[in-house]
């Protein structure tokens, strides 16, 4: 074999942590594939596009990441009568139109909005002061579907995080509702799967994580104002992005009431998480960059939805996150859109099938058909597993280390090995870095090296043939989503 020579990461004393031989080495005593958990890249050579191989290369196939016992038993906390409870009661409010009664106490969006609070607020008091919670109200001007100026607003819990606040996380469902004609806010619009599943599932996170101490900040939103044109979102990410919020990721759960299609066929163990490729609101700069090196399958929202991958598809979640290389549905649109147009990364739960006679549609039964997006067609035991698959998600990011900065693959001279750079975190348990790689042809990450904790390395691969990323880890195995390289030196 040739000798590669070694890598330039070091550890503390200089020293090199490992050597181009070794790395190879044990790329080799790992050719024996071992079976990945459910969901994730099913196998690295499934993974790599080319199924009974994987590419030969540094390192080792990587595999999924593992709830640790105290995920485990968060997972165990989500109390399925309580998801059902809050969709009923949501449903029960007659229509949650944006336009509806803001004062009515029994009926219209004023009605929910106060009972999301004070469910809120009651959950915050078992924080031990960690977990505030605000009506975010600001007036609309006439707008399309807003022929009024109407006040719309968000109910926002933040759950303060103890090591690094400043890093955040923010899931959504929005508690507004429509019936066949959008600015119809007078008939019955119940908007039991769209989207009180949504609002149900963060308030059952919101209720088992406020008496939890996490590392970085976790926001619990019910936003308005969905239907009429994604205002309230807009609204809330337009507020983060003017304060300067550091927000590594946002989860929209708009329609997850059901795993049953439109012809009765049933889905009920997976859920589609859609991820932009090319960002919404990429720069000409950025995109010039891109179109010189590639990376149009690999946006921060991109990983962030591979990351819900390798958490949250398993046995512990007993679902299988189908990621989507898309924004959203065809033509249509959820909450995560704004938070990509401020540039964080984002991505949009929903059921793996939709059944449109239950949804968006007036409460009636023609020709024997019964029509209205009604509580009798929400599955809940779906919903409490969907819920277990943002739990895992939410956790994993706040415990574990934030996202690389900073990443960069050195061009100062030509070479046929790769020269990584970054910066490096400020965790207190931050244990050191992965290198990871993958074909270009492959969607998701097959090998990962460790190179230790070090914010230099080099790879002996040409980053003209593979992609590669770089991700922390903490002393307690908690890894974060991959960082992209963009070039410099």
């Amino acid at each position: 074999m040739t000798d590669m020579g070694q890598t330039d990461a070091t550890n503390g004393s200089g020293s090199p942590t490992t050597t181009r031989r070794a790395l190879l080495a044990a790329s080799a005593a790992a050719a024996t594939a071992v079976p990945l958990g459910a969901g994730g890249a099913a196998t690295a050579a499934a993974a790599a596009g080319r199924p009974g191989s994987a590419p030969a290369g540094p390192g080792r196939r990587i595999r999924p990441q593992q709830p640790d016992p105290q995920l485990r038993a968060l997972l165990s906390q989500l109390d399925r009568r309580r998801i059902e409870a809050g969709v009923r009661r949501l449903a029960g409010f007659g229509t949650r139109h944006t336009l509806s009664s803001q004062d009515d106490p029994v009926r219209g969006i004023g009605a929910a909005r106060d009972w999301i609070y004070a469910t809120m607020r009651r959950y915050a008091a078992a924080s031990g002061g960690r977990m505030s919670v605000e009506l975010q109200t600001y007036v609309q001007q006439p707008a399309p579907r807003i022929p009024v100026a109407t006040p719309i607003t968000n109910v926002v819990a933040t759950l303060r995080g103890a090591v690094s606040p400043e890093r955040i996380y923010v899931v959504t469902g929005h508690y507004d509702s429509r019936a066949s004609d959008v600015m119809d806010a007078t008939s019955d619009a119940p908007g039991a799967n769209d989207d009180a599943s949504g609002v149900a599932v963060v308030m059952e996170l919101a209720r088992v994580l406020a008496t939890r101490r996490l590392n970085a900040t976790v926001v619990f939103a019910a936003v308005a104002g969905e239907e009429q044109g994604l205002y309230g979102s807009t609204y809330l990410a337009q507020q983060y992005r003017a304060a300067g919020a550091d927000i590594q990721g946002m989860f929209s759960n708009d329609i997850v009431g059901s795993s049953t299609a439109d012809d009765g066929t049933r889905d009920p163990y997976a859920v589609r998480l859609f991820a932009e490729g090319v960002p919404t609101a990429e720069t000409a700069e950025q995109a010039r960059v891109r179109q010189a090196v590639g990376g149009e399958n690999d946006s921060v929202s991109r990983q962030l939805a591979r990351f819900v991958d390798d958490v949250a598809s398993n046995e512990a979640t007993g679902m299988r996150v189908r990621v989507i290389y898309r924004r959203d549905r065809y033509l249509r649109g959820s909450d995560h859109i704004p938070f990509l147009q401020q540039g964080y990364p984002a991505a949009r739960f929903t059921e793996p099938n939709e059944d449109f006679a239950h949804q968006h549609q007036d409460v009636r039964v023609e020709d024997g058909k019964q029509y209205g997006d009604l509580v009798e067609f929400c599955d809940f035991g779906y919903i409490t597993r969907v819920a277990r698959v943002n739990l895992a998600t939410l956790y994993s990011l706040a415990q574990g280390p934030g996202t690389p900065r900073g990443a960069t693959v050195v061009t100062t001279a030509l070479t046929n090995d790769t020269t990584l750079r970054w910066q490096r975190g400020t965790e207190p348990d931050l244990a050191g870095y992965e290198v990871v790689w993958r074909e270009t042809t492959a969607p998701e990450w097959t090998h990962v090296i460790d190179v230790g904790d070090v914010t230099t390395a080099t790879i002996d691969l040409s980053k003209d043939n593979v992609f590669f990323g770089v991700r922390a880890v903490d002393r307690a195995g908690h890894r974060s989503p991959v960082a992209f390289p963009q070039p410099g030196s």
